[in-house]
């Protein structure tokens, strides 16, 4: 059985809202991007009286946004082996 989401459960807005919850008096700010194909990710921060928060969210190859980064690839070497 295939697990679909929805754009609204995949979306950077969400997952950070679901993290950091929206808040008028300390609003939400775009502090670092990258937009590499081996590195997207975007870190936000939110003032808080305690001090910053900050948080790092990752987009995998699927296109979808995660708290954490995607695996990286590791270089594999295979044998096929025939049985004869």
């Amino acid at each position: 059985m295939e697990l679909l989401m929805n754009s609204a459960e995949t979306s950077l807005r969400s997952l950070v809202d679901k993290w950091i919850p929206p808040n008028r008096a300390a609003p939400i700010r775009i502090t670092r991007f990258s937009s590499a194909r081996r590195g997207r990710y975007v870190r936000v921060e939110v003032s808080r009286p305690e001090g910053p928060v900050a948080l790092f969210f990752f987009r995998h190859d699927d296109g979808v946004w995660h708290i954490f980064p995607p695996e990286i690839g590791r270089a594999m070497l295979r044998t096929d082996s025939v049985l004869v």
